[in-house]
Parts: structure tokens; sequence; C-alpha cells
């Protein structure tokens, strides 16, 4: 009689979300998109995360190009060790989260589209033009890996995560620590897209704004739910999706 293993169905949704599984996950999507950006010299196209987590390190002293790759590498490996999770990697495991990602990233992308068309009478437009508004070359398709990555690495496992135990230790309760903690980094994940916040972005509309707080919503639950690799894995999907099949 075969015996159940970690792999069996009833064990994926747990593995998935463990730090390890979610950096084999996500390591060739760094990789790919670090060694593209250099591939592609000048005219390569940096998402504002990345751009604002290098300049932090450099502030640090630490402004060497693979310092932050590393950095994010370490994040996960030391969550890894601190949950006491068992280091050993489940091949289906990392095919279930491809699938998922690219089905979780396909239905949001349906339902924005949807959305758009019940709320403000369009179906493509301007939903297309929530997302970055280009089309999908090649310098935009690596930027949408870096959006997947180092954006839920900072509004996601940085933040929302540091959020979160913040209000904690202030003696909020769990649900509106979340609930707190959700919001505002979803709107922060908001505001980082427009030059009316910062120096770089597009220009700012209310409809923008809000699908992509909503974004940010959506991202988080994905993020506490199903795990930092299907939240980076489902960022690029979408983007990708958005802009190739929408735009």
């Amino acid at each position: 009689m075969r015996q159940h293993t970690q792999t069996d169905s009833n064990a994926y949704w747990e593995q998935s979300t463990q730090p390890l599984h979610c950096l084999v996950f996500v390591a060739p999507l760094l990789i790919l998109y670090e060694v593209g950006i250099i591939w592609l010299g000048p005219s390569a196209m940096r998402n504002g995360a990345d751009i604002w987590l290098r300049e932090f390190l450099s502030h640090l002293g630490f402004g060497q190009y693979f310092f932050l790759p590393l950095v994010t590498c370490g994040l996960l490996l030391g969550w890894h060790h601190v949950t006491r999770c068992q280091w050993r990697l489940f091949p289906q495991v990392l095919s279930g989260m491809t699938c998922e990602s690219f089905l979780v990233g396909l239905s949001i992308v349906v339902v924005g589209q949807m959305a758009g068309w019940l709320v403000w009478g369009t179906l493509t437009e301007d939903i297309a033009s929530v997302s970055l508004g280009i089309g999908s070359t090649l310098p935009h398709v690596l930027s949408f890996l870096g959006a997947g990555i180092y954006e839920e690495l900072l509004f996601r496992l940085i933040l929302l995560s540091g959020s979160i135990a913040l209000f904690q230790q202030l003696g909020v309760d769990r649900t509106s620590a979340w609930v707190a903690a959700i919001v505002a980094t979803s709107l922060l994940f908001a505001a980082a897209h427009y030059r009316m916040f910062f120096q770089t972005g597009l220009e700012f509309t209310w409809y923008s704004f809000l699908f992509r707080g909503t974004a940010g919503v959506v991202f988080s639950f994905l993020y506490l739910y199903r795990g930092f690799g299907i939240a980076v894995g489902t960022h690029a999907v979408y983007d990708i999706l958005v802009t190739t099949f929408v735009a």
C-alpha cells in the first residue's frame, strides 16, 4: 500500500507556504530578472521597489549590485530556519505553485475586467491602463518580474509583516492588526506608482489608485494565506497577462 507523503494534496497548501519552497520557486525569476537587467544595460527598466531597496542598502554601506538578491534569499532562509520547517523540497509542490500562480493571476485579470465593465462601463482600455500602460517587450516583461519579486518583498514581506507585528506589540488584537496593516500597506502600495507622491511614476487618477489599492489588498491576502512565493508568482503573471493580452 502506498504511504502518504508530504506531497499529498492535503499537504500542498502547507508546504507551498514554507519559505524554502518559496525561495526555490522565486529563485529562477530572481536570476532571470537580475541577469536580464545586466544584459539589457541602458534599456533596462527597474521598478520603484527595486530602486528604493537598493538606495536604502546603499545608504547603509551595502551598495554592491548583488547584495539585494542575496538579502532576499537570506531573509527567506532565515525565516525557514526560525519557523523550524523541515529542510526538504518536493518538486510536485513547486509545479503546483506554478499552476496556482498562473490560475490566480488569470482570475484576477478576468475579475478586474468584469469589475471595470460593471462599475465604469469599460472592458479593456481602463483596466489595461491600470497596469504600466506599456507593451510586452522584453524590458517590460523583465520589469514585471522585478515588480513581482521586489514589490512583494517590500510591501508584503517587510512592511505588511512588520506592521502586523508592530500593531500586535502595541496591544492591538490580531484581527484589527491584520486589517490596519493590510489597509495601510495597500494604500502605500497604490501611492508608490504615482508622481503625485514620489519623484517618478504615472499620472494620478482616482480610478487607477483605487484599483491598485484593491490589488494591494488581494496580494496581501495571498501573502498571508498562500505565502510569499504564490504572491510573487501571481503578481508577475498578472502584470504580464494584463499588458500582453489586454492592453
